[in-house]
């Protein structure tokens, strides 16, 4: 069974026209799926960043409008199968850093920025929850951008891991901002320093992954998920206000992490963007998709 079929039949897609996102509306549950898929690879390129971002201003348009059906929930998702995210465009990055362009390489940080803060903050809206739902691999920035989320949902068997330090760089995308905040500053840093893949289960048991499904159940745990929230949806909204004044991510941040990868992006050699442009080859494909996920294979001379 797909992810596409998984899901209730009583959403309704919505009205956008959408080429790498792909986005239906549950008005019963009041929950907003995205799911991506991205080309040619699944990963954040600038059309699905654009459509994200789009598909959030919908959202708020709907919350913000008392005619139309209020949204509670938003779940990120993908419908590439056995691939959350593959993370950053890597072929547009070495593309930016021959040419030495600084100020595209930084323009499309900003938009990942954009995308990932949309996420954490839940729209700007106090009563709107986002939850990102991972079914088989988040790698880089498609691992930041599930950390960014509210509620972190993974199906057992998903592997998930920021390998940027085995070409030389560092996940520069909120890693260290959300996963510092989920399992404190030191853990987080020995997690991106080990360049390694956890499964689910794993991660589970560190405190990163909040709910875990059964492999093929996502969806149905996401919904369940939503029911007990709603269940004490006061007290939980309100623990959570009491968390971002306590522990606050703000854009400013993001910005300035960025801008360190950026710069940092930008010293790599000609052996990193080897290292690189071999990730990207095997990212290409299905039988590419299998090789990265096992970091010691991927990178091999």
């Amino acid at each position: 069974m797909s992810h596409l079929q998984a899901v209730s039949t009583s959403l309704q897609p919505q009205s956008h026209s959408y080429t790498q996102l792909t986005t239906y509306f549950d008005p019963h549950s009041q929950v907003a799926w995205g799911y991506m898929h991205a080309e040619p690879r699944p990963c954040f390129t600038p059309t699905v960043l654009r459509e994200l971002l789009a598909w959030g201003d919908s959202m708020v348009g709907m919350i913000d409008d008392p005619n139309q059906p209020d949204v509670k929930y938003f779940v990120l998702a993908s419908n590439v199968p056995d691939t959350f995210s593959l993370g950053g465009d890597l072929s547009l990055f070495m593309q930016h850093i021959v040419a030495r362009d600084r100020d595209a390489l930084y323009r499309y940080a900003l938009s990942c920025i954009d995308c990932s803060y949309a996420v954490h903050s839940h729209l700007n809206r106090p009563g709107v929850t986002s939850i990102a739902l991972v079914q088989g691999q988040a790698l880089g920035g498609g691992f930041e951008s599930a950390l960014a989320a509210n509620v972190l949902i993974a199906e057992r068997g998903a592997k998930m891991g920021l390998p940027e330090i085995l070409f030389n760089l560092f996940p520069g995308m909120g890693a260290m901002t959300f996963l510092g905040r989920r399992i404190g500053h030191q853990k987080a840093e020995k997690l991106i320093l080990s360049g390694k893949l956890y499964l689910a289960e794993e991660l589970y048991e560190m405190g990163v992954v909040d709910v875990l499904a059964e492999p093929g159940a996502g969806e149905a745990t996401v919904s369940d998920y939503v029911r007990r929230e709603e269940k004490s949806r006061n007290g939980i909204l309100a623990l959570r206000s009491a968390r971002e004044i306590s522990q606050p991510v703000s854009y400013d941040e993001l910005v300035r992490i960025t801008e360190i990868w950026v710069d940092a992006a930008l010293r790599l050699e000609a052996r990193d963007l080897r290292m690189m442009e071999r990730l990207v080859s095997r990212q290409t494909g299905k039988a590419g998709v299998a090789a990265a996920a096992v970091p010691s294979v991927a990178f091999s001379a």
